[in-house]
Order: C-alpha cells, then sequence, then structure tokens
C-alpha cells in the first residue's frame, strides 16, 4: 500500500516553481510539498514521509552519520552527505534504495542543490573545501579551497553564489560559483562559535546565521556563552556596516534559549523562524529588513516549547507549515506556519543505542534543569557532539584548552589535572559556578573546597541513573581515520619517517604516549602526570606543573594544542614550547625531521584503535554483539 501511495505521489510532481534544497539541512520538503526527506544521523538511514498524510513511507539506511539531505530538482532522485565515511550517498525515493555511492573529500557536511538538479555543492568541514558534484554522472568536477571548519551552506536566489560558514567564527563567505573565487568575506566577532547554519532572504539582500558568542575569560553559567543570531547585509558596499547582531537572550526578554541550531524563512519572505536544540523552543518572528531591528516576535509571543533537541526546521513551498525535526523524540513537528499551532507528530526512526545512551544524549545537549538553573549552557555548548569548541578557557585553575571526547572510555583520568577518575564526577561541575543546576543525584557530596581533587575520593557511579546515563553517552564517542593516511593503517612516505622519529628513544616521545590511545593515562594509582614544560608559561596556573598525557589520536582536527592553547601549530608544540626537551628531544632534529614527524601526528588514527583496554571504564554503549558473554 506504501509503495502505491508513494508511486501516485511522486506521479504529481511536475515542474514546480517552488525550490528545494536552497539551504543546508537535516530535513527537505519536496519542492511540490508533499514528500520530505529526513536524515537521522544517529540512525544511519534517511526517511520518506507523506507529509498529507502525515505517513513515514520508507526509512532507507544509507551509512554513517548522515548530516544533510537534499532532493534533487523534482526528484525521485535525492542525495545525502556521510559525515563519518566520507560519501555523497544518491537515494531513488521511488525505488526507496540507494543507487549511488560516491567517494568525497573529508567530513561531507553541508549539501544543497540547483533547481535543475544538475549540480550539487557540498561543504567539508575539517578539509575546508566546497565540491561541486555533477549529479548526471555521479562524480565530483571541482574541489574549491575555502576555510578549514566549514559547516553551513546556502544557494544565492539566482544560482550564482555559495554563501559558507566558518564553524568556530561564524564568518560568512562569499563564493562566486563561475570562477569557484571566494568574492566577499564577512568576518565574525573573535568571540564568535558553532555556527552550522546559514539561510538567504528570498531577496538575496540578507543571510541570517544563529551561532553561539563564547567569552573564555568567565566562567560563570550567566557569564560564558550566549545565543546570538547574526544577520548579513549582502548588498553593501565594504565602507558601511554589514553585519547586524541580535542577541537572542534579550530579544526573548531575558528568557534564556541555548545553543540556537537552525532558522528559515517562509517562501515571502516575511516570517523569519529559530530553533534552540539546548532547551527545546523557538522564536517565531516578522522580518522587517529595516537595517536596525531586522527582526521582531510576533505578536510579542514568547519562546514557543516544541519537542526534544531539535536540529532542523523547513517551510512548505505555500507557507502553511513548518516542520521541525526534533531529534531525541525522533519525531517530525508540523506546525501551522502563521502561530506554531501543533498539528501532528511523525516517528521517522528509533534509536539505534539503548534507552540509556538516549537518556545521557538528552542530558548532554539539555540546558534545562536539573542540570542547569539558569539555561545558559549545556555540555554540548562546549563539546559538541563530542569534538573541541575550538576555544581555551580562563578557569579557575588555570589556561584550558577543551579536549574532544572521542576515546574518552578508554584515556581515564578526566581533565587536564587528573582531577577526576569518572564522568560521574561532572555533578561537581553541574552543581558548580558554570551551570548552576541542582544536579542529577539526590542528597549532599563532599563539598569542594579550593583546588582539592574531592571527585577522586567521592565515588559517584552507580549512585544516579540520570549521572550514569550521562557517562554512558560521554563515554561512547569512537575515532574516525585521519584523513592524512594513503588507506587505514597504510601511512605516506613523510609519515613512515615520522613514525620512526617519534618511537625513537632518542626522542622519547612515546614514553608518554605509549599504547593504542598514544597515552600513558591510566586509573591506577598514583596517576601518571608528566612536567612538560608548560606549566610556567601561564601565570594564572594554580594546579600545574604536572599534567595528565592527552591521547593523540585526531589531534589534526585542533584549533590549538596543549592545556593551555599557546601553541597554535604542532610545530610549535616540538619548538617553541619545547626549549629543554622536556616535552620528548626534539631540539636536534632538522626542519625535515619534524615536518616528517608532524606528517605522523596529523596521521593519527591511521588504524582503529581497540575497543577494550586494561584502563577501558564499564560506563559506555557497547553494541549487543560487541558485548562479551556473562561468565
Amino acid at each position: 500500500m506504501r509503495n502505491v501511495l508513494l508511486a501516485a505521489l511522486l506521479a504529481l510532481t511536475g515542474p514546480i516553481a517552488a525550490w528545494a534544497g536552497s539551504s543546508h539541512s537535516l530535513l527537505d520538503i519536496h519542492p511540490a510539498g508533499r514528500l520530505l526527506l529526513v536524515a537521522n544521523t544517529d540512525s544511519g538511514t534517511v526517511s520518506l514521509v507523506d507529509v498529507p498524510a502525515r505517513q513515514l513511507l520508507a526509512e532507507i539506511p544509507v551509512g554513517e552519520k548522515p548530516e544533510g539531505v537534499t532532493w534533487i530538482g523534482n526528484g525521485p532522485l535525492a542525495a545525502v552527505t556521510l559525515y563519518w565515511t566520507d560519501e555523497v550517498v544518491f537515494l531513488d525515493t521511488k525505488l526507496q534504495r540507494v543507487v549511488h555511492r560516491l567517494q568525497v573529500a573529508n567530513e561531507p557536511y553541508g549539501i544543497v542543490a540547483s533547481r535543475d538538479g544538475r549540480r550539487l555543492w557540498i561543504t567539508h568541514d575539517y578539509w575546508g573545501t566546497v565540491s561541486e558534484i555533477d549529479t548526471r554522472h555521479y562524480r565530483v568536477v571541482r574541489e574549491i579551497p575555502v576555510a578549514r571548519f566549514i559547516r553551513g551552506l546556502a544557494l544565492s536566489p539566482d544560482e550564482t553564489k555559495l554563501y559558507i560558514t566558518g564553524y568556530y567564527n561564524a564568518d560568512l563567505y562569499v563564493l562566486d560559483i563561475a570562477s569557484g573565487k571566494i568574492i566577499d568575506h564577512f568576518p565574525g566577532h573573535e568571540q564568535y562559535n558553532l555556527a552550522r547554519n546559514v539561510v538567504v532572504h528570498p531577496d538575496g539582500s540578507r543571510a541570517y546565521i544563529p551561532h553561539i558568542r563564547t567569552r573564555t575569560h568567565i566562567a560563570d553559567s550567566a557569564g560564558s556563552i550566549f545565543p546570538e543570531l547574526s544577520i548579513i547585509h549582502l548588498q553593501k558596499p565594504k565602507n558601511m556596516k554589514r553585519r547586524t547582531r541580535i542577541a537572542m537572550d534579550t530579544f526573548n526578554n531575558l528568557a534564556v534559549p541555548t545553543n540556537p541550531w537552525e532558522c528559515a524563512i517562509s517562501p515571502d519572505g516575511q516570517t523569519f523562524y529559530l530553533i534552540y536544540a539546548g532547551t527545546d523552543d523557538m522564536n517565531l518572528c516578522d522580518i522587517l529588513n529595516d537595517d536596525y531591528q531586522e527582526i521582531s516576535r510576533r505578536g510579542n509571543t514568547a519562546l514557543i516549547p516544541v519537542g526534544t533537541h531539535p536540529r532542523a526546521i523547513r517551510v512548505s513551498p505555500d507557507g502553511k507549515e513548518v516542520y521541525i525535526y526534533n531529534t531525541l523524540d525522533f519525531q517530525v513537528g508540523v506546525y501551522d506556519a502563521r502561530s506554531m499551532r501543533p498539528l501532528a507528530r511523525i516517528t521517522v526512526t528509533k534509536s539505534p543505542k539503548s534507552p540509556e545512551w538516549v537518556r545521557g544524549k538528552i542530558l548532554f545537549n539539555t540546558a534545562k534543569p536539573p542540570l542547569t538553573s539558569r539555561r545558559w549552557i549545556a555540555c554540548a555548548s562546549c563539546h559538541p557532539d563530542g569534538h573541541h569548541d575550538g576555544r581555551t578557557w580562563q578557569n579557575p585553575e588555570g589556561l584550558r584548552r577543551t579536549p574532544q571526547l572521542f576515546g574518552l572510555a578508554h584515556t581515564h583520568p578526566l581533565h587536564w589535572s587528573a582531577d577526576r577518575d569518572e564522568v560521574q564526577d561532572f555533578e561537581y561541575t553541574i552543581r558548580g559556578r558554570l551551570m548552576q543546576g541542582h544536579g542529577l543525584l539526590a542528597g549532599p557530596i563532599k563539598p569542594k573546597i579550593g583546588f582539592a581533587p574531592v571527585e577522586l575520593e567521592e565515588k559517584l557511579a552507580g549512585r544516579s541513573a540520570d549521572l550514569d546515563a550521562l557517562a554512558i553517552y560521554t563515554n561512547s564517542f569512537s575515532f574516525r581515520l585521519s584523513p592524512y593516511i594513503v588507506a587505514p593503517g597504510k601511512l605516506t612516505p613523510a609519515a613512515e619517517r615520522g613514525k620512526a622519529i617519534f618511537l625513537s628513544k632518542e626522542t622519547g616521545c612515546a614514553t608518554c604516549h605509549s599504547g593504542p590511545y598514544y597515552t600513558d593515562s591510566s586509573l591506577q594509582r598514583p596517576f601518571r602526570l608528566h612536567d612538560v614544560g608548560t606549566g610556567q608559561d601561564d601565570p594564572t596556573e594554580k594546579i600545574g606543573p604536572q599534567y595528565d598525557t592527552p591521547t593523540l589520536l585526531g589531534i589534526y582536527r585542533n584549533t590549538a594544542y596543549l592545556h593551555h592553547g599557546k601553541a597554535k601549530t604542532m610545530h610549535e608544540v616540538l619548538t617553541t614550547f619545547n626549549p629543554y626537551d622536556k616535552h620528548g628531544k626534539t631540539s636536534h632534529l632538522s626542519k625535515q625531521e619534524l615536518d616528517d614527524l608532524v606528517a605522523f601526528l596529523l596521521s593519527l588514527p591511521y588504524e582503529y584503535p581497540p575497543e577494550e583496554t586494561p584502563n577501558t571504564v564499564p560506563y559506555r554503549f557497547v553494541p549487543a554483539a560487541k558485548r562479551s558473554p556473562p561468565p
């Protein structure tokens, strides 16, 4: 019955004036408005929804971590980016199956399509390029360099330009499609961060970028991270003010929303929608286009609640309905576009992991009680999807660069100073100044006095189902292979030479960066902390000079290095910040040897590390197929 209905719907989709796929999203509505595509990042699938019937027609497996989806012209073809396996996958929605897989550059994220469906454009996050794809022949015709760490992507209404956001700076790059050149650049403020999305007004005059602002010198829930919206005046000359910033906390009369994720504009250009993934709500606004206020809350409406962890929003081609993907309800909500009155909820997938993992992800991403009392910050505000935020924070104990969470289950203890030995110890962060929450554990815990590591004395694991769920999610991030390798397990010649230098007794790098995770971190007491000569670089340091050894896996994605983030390149780690050879003996290395050593470090991991080590913690998600049988 579903296939018959789908065939009937597709038969109705002739040439349509409305345009699908003009900005990147996990959702895309067909130009006829009857079919909706949903990319399910955790499930590794794309769902096809009959919008009028409010019915799931199919869920098509595509692969690991789909991050964007688009219709190709009027269908039935569609395309999806697979962030984890570096692919663009083409689907036939009528046949409900994958018809082609195209290998592309590293970390494909954003995706948009031309109206006629003949071209796709893809942003590559870390790699920093845009790929142009010929959809008729399934081939990449151009790779255009932009900047490292780009995500958001939109196509201009006249299809002559691409608008691209810098992830860690909310910069907007304007790429001329014909020449393949960056023809304009709208820089963000140094505090701007985590810009995943850009939407262009239908008249081409403005671009809208939701992002956060980080004040890294303040470690307090009411002063560290703020929700913001940048509005870019695309047609103004460079000698005029071209960027307007709206603080979305004061915009809502101090009803704080957290982690602005994605926005949308009605086809007539009069209504603006912005969803917040940290507080499960949204703004409904009228567009003023007055070069001053820009947007105003419709009817002075307050924040409108939606579902759990919304990550995508689309408006129907006729402007009558809005679709929001509430990812941790696994549902698409359907709303009246004028009032945001709920009309329906459509389940589009189910979690591929355990209920505990889902609960942990909800807690990790929320800025609502009991995680916080003031709604300013979530764990995901600094560790989005397990990545770092590209920032070094002035913490009470000193400067601390935000680490990634990949491989965390195997690299305890935690923090640069090894002052925590279980993820459940972050109950202290939840109750502290940074989050000011009530906590996930009932009852009191030992008070934190100064910098004494009381967390190492207080055992919290097993005492709170929510704390354990948070630990399970946080400990479940795994590595992808480095893009700098030739093939899994195979290094370039330069990296092979660097590997020999790394493993040599003379340099001693592998003395501390040992084992499959390239760290000697261990939960055995006393912890193995090391003075590598960096403790005196920060006059605000209160705990050093000895630090836990960080894993080297995945450091190619770092924006800075060392605990204080003062080294901007790996060469600086080995030279400028290692003058006395305390961080491995490197002063004798030639420039070529240093280059080779860096080439090896960039190649980590070149093979997948084991999923069990003597230091692996129990609170993590393990697929049923990989679990050990009970004794």
